[in-house]
Formats: C-alpha cells, structure tokens, sequence
C-alpha cells in the first residue's frame, strides 16, 4: 500500500515506537531513540519523507535543481538513514525523486571555494564534508536500499542509486556520467560502484566518453535490475519492498553485508564468511518461527530476534 507522508515533515514522526507493530524495545532502543529525536527534530528542505507498513520512501524534492545534491540533501538523508537502522519495523528504503529527475547530481552552484581555501576544501573531502560522507556511509547501512528512477540520474545521482543494492527504472529514464565533459571525473564512487557492478571494460568507456545510455542498455549492462514502464518504477520498487518486509529481517541483513563484503574477498575467504554468518542465524527466534509456520503451513510472523 502507498505510504502516508510524514506530518510536517518532522524526524520524531519516523521514530514512533508502536509503529508497525514495533512494540518490543528495550531500554538501550528506547534511548537510542529519545536521544536521536532530542539531536534531530527538525524540518526537512529537501527531501520528503514518508512511510509505509515495512519500509520508508526518502523524496528527494528539489525540483527547481532537478533534484541535485548540496550539503543539506545528505545531511537529511543520512539523519534518516541513522534514525531508521535501529528501527524493527522498517524493513526496506526507498529512494525517489520526481517524474522529471531522480537527482542530477551535485549542485556544483553550492560550491564556491575562495582562492586560498582549495587546500581546505580538499581536508574536508573525507569526513566533514556531508556529500562525501553520504557516498561513504550508504552502503554501511543494513537496510536494502532500493532506487526507483524516473527522468535524468545523471552524475552524483547515478553514483547514490549505485552506492544502494536494487535500481529500478522507468523507460523514460536517462542515465549518464557526464563529468569528464565538465574537465572533472566522477567523485561519488562511480569509478568503484559502476565497476563492481558492470566490469571495468563498460565503466570505462562510459565514463570516458561521458555518453548518455538509456534503461535498456542500463538493464543489458546489468546496472539495473528491472525496466518498466515511465512512471511505474516507484509501484515496482514498492513490490519488492513488500517482498523484502515479508521476509525475516535478520538474514537480509547477514546477506547483504556478505555479498558487498564478500565482493572484496578470496571465494574461499568469502566462502566461510558464509558460512560463519549463516550458522549464526541458528540462534535466531525467527529461524524456529520460519520453521514453526512452515510445518503449520501459516505465515510467519518474524521480528527481527
């Protein structure tokens, strides 16, 4: 079901703790929660919030930019993502931007730098500067992360769906790393993320020419994972959300990070991290409750424990 926006678009309203059913937190969770709602409460400027039963929607809603990145884009997307990790009841991301543009990158007029200050700017690459720690930090949440895109994902844009796990795309989207024409390279990952993804044949070439491509060739290329038609990747990228929060959470969660991690290791080291993880999920309640339905032939009811 469509998810029902945040009433004034406020943090504290994503930290409920009766929502979906979330009624098991202790007293760590619960201050968690009381002090990240203090540290938080605030009114979004660029994004737009919402919920639905098992995961959120983040909006990037900057439609006058067509939707492009400046510092206060990432810091309220992060301040999301950290206020939804430790929360039970969702399951699942969801990132959107409009009919015309999922986000076209980094907003490069918020970006002046004085002629003395280049040497500060380049200090503050890693970890003041809330772009950049936004590319960084989004892959180190355990929640999927899926990107419904609709219009032009271009630059700093496609590097955010990328630093994510699923993309789906609407046919009328239109995909690119144009930054080699600017006399600049892609700064979000893309040389990374589009290489773990696509091989580093494809990445080269499409970040050398700075070329355009479209949904097709992105889906051929393997970047994306579905097609559809314009304007139906935000009802696609809700089904599998749905799919998702249907599932026990806790093997998402090893999974995930076992495939991302396991991409940087030996098949043998990746091989027993498997294993390690797996057998970890013994100790679950959500393992007896999946095998408990199972032989009952009922739905489980998972919760994360």
């Amino acid at each position: 079901m469509p998810p029902t926006p945040q009433q004034g678009r406020r943090h504290p309203a994503i930290l409920e703790i009766q929502a979906a059913g979330n009624t098991r937190v202790n007293k760590e969770q619960q201050f968690y929660i009381q002090q990240r709602t203090k540290r938080n409460a605030m009114e979004y400027q660029d994004i737009i919030v919402e919920r639905a039963e098992g995961w959120i929607e983040i909006t990037i809603n900057r439609p006058e930019k067509l939707n492009s990145l400046r510092d206060t884009t990432a810091e309220e997307i992060l301040a999301v993502m950290a206020e939804v990790e430790p929360d039970r009841a969702v399951r699942a991301v969801i990132l959107r931007g409009n009919e015309k543009a999922f986000c076209t990158g980094i907003d490069t007029s918020q970006f002046t730098i004085a002629e003395n200050e280049y040497f500060d700017f380049y200090r503050k690459r890693r970890r003041s500067r809330p772009i950049n720690v936004m590319f960084r930090e989004m892959g180190n949440f355990t929640k999927p992360v899926i990107s419904a895109i609709e219009g032009f994902c271009l630059g700093g844009g496609l590097e955010l769906a990328m630093v994510g796990d699923i993309l789906v795309a609407g046919a009328t989207a239109k995909f690119g790393l144009p930054e080699i024409k600017l006399g600049m390279m892609p700064g979000g990952g893309g040389t990374q993320t589009m290489t773990r993804r696509i091989g580093a044949a494809m990445t080269k070439e499409l970040i050398w020419t700075g070329r355009r491509f479209t949904p097709e060739e992105a889906k051929e290329y393997g970047l994306v994972n579905h097609v559809v038609p314009g304007g139906e990747a935000i009802n696609k990228a809700r089904e599998i959300a749905a799919a998702i929060a249907a599932n026990a959470p806790l093997p998402v969660m090893m999974t995930k990070g076992v495939i991302d991690r396991g991409m940087d290791m030996s098949l043998a080291n990746g091989m027993t991290a498997e294993a390690d993880v797996s057998f970890m999920l013994y100790f679950s309640e959500d393992r007896n409750e999946g095998l408990g339905a199972f032989k009952d032939k009922r739905q489980p009811s998972f919760k994360g424990e």
